[in-house]
């Protein structure tokens, strides 16, 4: 199965749901099943499944689905997160474009939820995200802080819908935009997001930047609520490690792409002042009684060692 298939009549979509996916056919499946269970009527969303060149069965359970009204199957040859994700929105045809990753699970009420704060909060905000809850596929390890949940998209900030601050972001596990800004903004970046076994992020951050680069705001919607898949694989200390060196990278490139050289001196020289504060310290850092303390701050040390290697990468400015 190549190209794109389309199923049925789509002019009443409100929405669309896309769901990004590179050989998670069984991921995936569990994520379309939830997807297919929406409390918003079928005819106000409609589901596109971007393959981004896969190569186990997910054409195949992509195919399980396109009997139903409003879903979509679009393969996407070029590697690159991003990369589908500008697929899915420049193919979408509802006024709002929610990403759900394909090893979440959606609620009931996720779209409607979605929808239902991009029309309390009005046209002066562009993008909502949602609350994600863990489905542990391991026991939760003893070393992982309740600060390090983010990685994983954990975290909730209110019980009631709120515009975000400086300080809150959120997660492309559960995000979601109004078509017309993320065209305004030509999409995501993609010499950002993962690609492969690059695991660069912070695509949805460098987003948001220029959304409010154009007086839009971004906010919270706890009532879109998704499961998201922890494998035992990523309940490890060398996967975190491999992240925090990547999250440094990614750190770096989206500083790079922002093009603030000053910026970006004085964030090499504070994240070199707290590698040369760390290194003498690790003996006391895993002194620490407290299993969670000891690797949270080894986390923070190897993310600051991927930002100073990506800007090297890039030629440290002057």
């Amino acid at each position: 199965m190549a190209g794109s298939t389309s199923v049925g009549s789509i002019s009443t979509v409100s929405i669309s749901a896309v769901v990004c996916t590179h050989n998670r056919a069984e991921y995936l499946a569990k994520a379309l099943v939830s997807l297919s269970g929406q409390s918003l009527p079928a005819e106000q969303y409609e589901v596109l499944v971007i393959d981004n060149s896969s190569t186990d069965k997910t054409p195949a359970v992509a195919e399980a689905y396109l009997g139903r009204s409003n879903w979509r199957y679009i393969h996407e040859p070029v590697l690159g997160l991003s990369r589908a994700r500008n697929t899915g929105w420049r193919a979408a045809q509802g006024q709002y474009v929610a990403y759900l990753d394909d090893d979440a699970v959606a609620s009931e009420g996720w779209l409607a939820g979605i929808v239902q704060a991009f029309e309390m909060f009005g046209p002066a905000v562009a993008c909502i995200g949602g609350r994600c809850l863990p489905i542990w596929e391991a026991e939760r390890p003893r070393w992982l802080a309740d600060q390090m949940l983010g990685v994983f998209s954990i975290y909730h900030y209110a019980d009631a819908p709120l515009i975000l601050n400086d300080r809150q972001w959120l997660s492309g596990c559960n995000i979601a935009y109004r078509r017309e800004a993320l065209e305004r903004v030509d999409g995501f970046p993609e010499s950002l997001g993962r690609q492969g076994m690059k695991l660069l992020a912070q695509e949805e951050i460098f987003v948001r930047q220029c959304l409010e680069g154009l007086g839009l705001a971004s906010a919270y919607q706890p009532g879109a609520v998704v499961g998201h898949h922890l494998p035992a694989r990523r309940l490890t200390k060398q996967w975190f490690r491999q992240h925090a060196y990547w999250q440094g990278r990614s750190s770096a490139a989206l500083a790079a792409r922002q093009g603030d050289g000053d910026s970006l001196s004085k964030r090499a020289g504070r994240s070199l002042v707290g590698v040369a504060w760390a290194l003498p310290r690790l003996a006391l850092m895993l002194a620490s009684p407290r299993a969670d303390a000891r690797f949270r701050r080894e986390y923070q040390v190897i993310e600051r060692a991927g930002f100073i290697a990506g800007l090297w990468d890039r030629g440290l400015p002057g």
